[in-house]
């Protein structure tokens, strides 16, 4: 089934800001990306694209788990580490 122009628009703009500065968050981001982006529902999808509008530093502390992140990202973030085996 093919997905409507705007949602492979705006799969395509999220995959792009996953492309972090910071080499470790390419490497952590990517397999979520790969293997879950197309599947989050559209509100997964808006918590998603909130948590790439986060700085990097922050970003890391919360996907390599030297900080806990907020309530309202804990289950994606959980998701995401899952996926990159962490």
């Amino acid at each position: 089934m093919a997905l409507p122009g705007r949602t492979v628009n705006r799969l395509g703009r999220i995959r792009w800001q996953c492309r972090r500065g910071k080499r470790e968050l390419d490497i952590i981001l990517q397999p979520f990306v790969d293997a879950e982006l197309a599947r989050l529902d559209a509100a997964d999808l808006i918590l998603f694209e909130a948590l790439l509008d986060l700085a990097d530093d922050q970003l890391l502390l919360w996907l390599t788990g030297a900080q806990n992140p907020d309530r309202r990202f804990e289950t994606l973030v959980a998701r995401i580490r899952d996926a990159a085996a962490m």
